[in-house]
C-alpha cells in the first residue's frame, strides 16, 4: 500500500493472467506528497531493465535513471507532484535485494520458484497491475504518466484502455507497436543469446541490450578505454536470465492498434481532452523513430493534441534516459497543461 511521503512502497494483490491467479508482489519509490484531492500523482513507467528507482541514488552511488527530471523544480516537480514508480512483473534486477518484483525467479505459494510455470503476462495484464496502484492511492485518476522506452509503451497503453484515467500521456523513445526490430531482429537475437549456460547466457543477453541501447557510435563512445565484460559483469550481478526473457517477451505484446482501431483511438483522444508527447531520438537501434512520427501525423491529422520531437544522440536508444535536456521543457509544458474535463464512459469504468 502506498504511503502518503517519499520513500519505498510495496503493491499486494491478485491479478489473474492467462485464467491464472498470480498474488502479486511489486515494490515502488514514491517522492512528493499527494494534494487534498489526490489528483496530483504521476506515474513514471521504468525501462527494460530499469527498477523503481527512477530518482534518487542508486546502491552504487550513481543517480537515478530519471534523476534530472524528478524533484523540486524539475519537470516532474515534487513540490507540485505525487511522482511514483512502480516494478513490473518480471524485473529484470530481480537479485537485487530491494528490488521486490514477482516473476520466474520467485517463490510461488508452494515455496518453489514459479520457473516456466509463470503465466505469459501482456502489456495488457501489466495495465491491469498498474491500476491496482491508482486504486490504492485513492485517486480519481493519473495527473499525467510517463516513460522512456518500454516504459513509454506502458504510458501507451494507459493511452489506448483508460483514456480518462491518463489525461497527459509521455512516452520517450518508445512506439505505437512493438515493430519488425523488435519482433523480428532482436527477439530471435535475444532467444539465440540465452542458449548455453544460464551464467554466460544471461551476460550475452546483457550486451545485446546493450548494443542495440546504444548502438556503435555510443559503444564506442563510452567504451572505448573500458572493457565492456567488465561492465557487463557489474549487470549480471543483479539480473535474472529468466526476468530478461520475460520482459523481452512481453515488450512484443505491445500494439495500440489491437487494443483499438486508429479511428477510435483518436475519437476517444478527441473526446477525452487527451494530450500527447513523443519524443525520439533518430538513429534509436530498437524504436525507429518513423514508427511514431508516422502515428504522430496520423493523431495529429484527426485533431488529436499530440506533439512529436526528435534529436539526435551519440548514446542512441539510451539518449532517453541520458540526455533528458532535449525534451524537458516539452515534458514541463505537457505537465502544466489543463485537459478537457474528462468524460468517464461505463466500459472504462467497468475496466479498472
Amino acid at each position: 500500500m502506498p504511503g502518503e511521503s517519499p520513500g519505498a512502497f510495496e503493491l499486494r494483490g491478485d491479478l489473474t493472467v492467462a485464467g491464472q491467479t498470480v498474488p502479486l508482489r511489486l515494490g515502488g519509490r514514491a517522492w512528493g506528497e499527494l494534494n487534498a484531492a489526490r489528483d496530483n500523482a504521476v506515474l513514471v513507467c521504468h525501462h527494460y531493465t530499469g527498477t523503481m528507482r527512477a530518482a534518487g541514488e542508486q546502491p552504487d552511488g550513481t543517480p537515478g535513471w530519471w534523476d534530472a527530471l524528478i524533484g523540486p523544480g524539475r519537470a516532474l516537480d515534487t513540490d507540485r507532484f505525487y511522482v511514483a514508480c512502480l516494478n513490473t512483473p518480471g524485473n529484470v534486477q530481480v537479485r537485487d535485494p530491494e528490488v521486490v518484483t514477482t516473476g520466474p525467479a520467485t517463490i510461488h505459494p508452494d515455496g518453489h520458484p514459479w520457473g516456466e510455470r509463470f503465466p505469459a503476462w501482456t502489456m495488457a495484464d501489466l495495465h491491469a497491475a498498474q491500476c491496482g496502484l491508482l486504486r490504492a492511492l485513492h485517486a480519481p485518476r493519473w495527473h499525467a504518466v510517463v516513460g522512456p522506452s518500454f516504459g513509454g509503451m506502458q504510458a501507451l497503453q494507459w493511452a489506448a484502455r483508460t483514456p480518462a484515467l491518463a489525461p497527459r500521456v509521455a512516452a520517450v523513445v518508445s512506439s505505437p507497436v512493438a515493430g519488425p526490430v523488435l519482433r523480428g531482429v532482436f527477439g530471435p537475437l535475444l532467444h539465440a543469446a540465452a542458449q548455453g549456460e544460464p551464467d554466460a547466457a544471461l551476460h550475452e543477453t546483457l550486451r545485446l541490450i546493450t548494443f542495440f541501447g546504444l548502438g556503435a557510435d555510443g559503444v564506442d563512445l563510452l567504451f572505448r578505454d573500458t572493457d565492456v565484460d567488465a561492465y557487463l559483469r557489474t549487470r549480471t550481478a543483479t539480473a535474472d536470465l529468466r526476468h530478461v526473457l520475460d520482459i523481452g517477451r512481453a515488450v512484443q505484446t505491445h500494439d495500440l492498434l489491437e487494443v483499438a482501431p486508429l479511428d477510435d483511438l483518436c475519437r476517444r483522444w478527441r473526446e477525452q481532452g487527451t494530450r500527447l508527447l513523443s519524443v525520439n531520438v533518430r538513429g534509436d537501434q530498437f524504436f525507429p523513430a518513423a514508427e511514431m512520427r508516422d502515428f504522430a501525423a496520423q493523431t495529429q491529422a484527426a485533431g488529436v493534441a499530440h506533439t512529436h520531437l526528435e534529436f539526435d544522440s551519440p548514446r542512441g536508444h539510451l539518449g532517453g534516459l541520458a540526455d533528458t535536456a532535449a525534451f524537458e521543457d516539452a515534458l514541463r509544458e505537457l505537465l502544466g497543461t489543463a485537459p478537457m474535463p474528462p468524460v468517464l464512459d461505463a466500459a472504462e469504468v467497468r475496466h479498472v
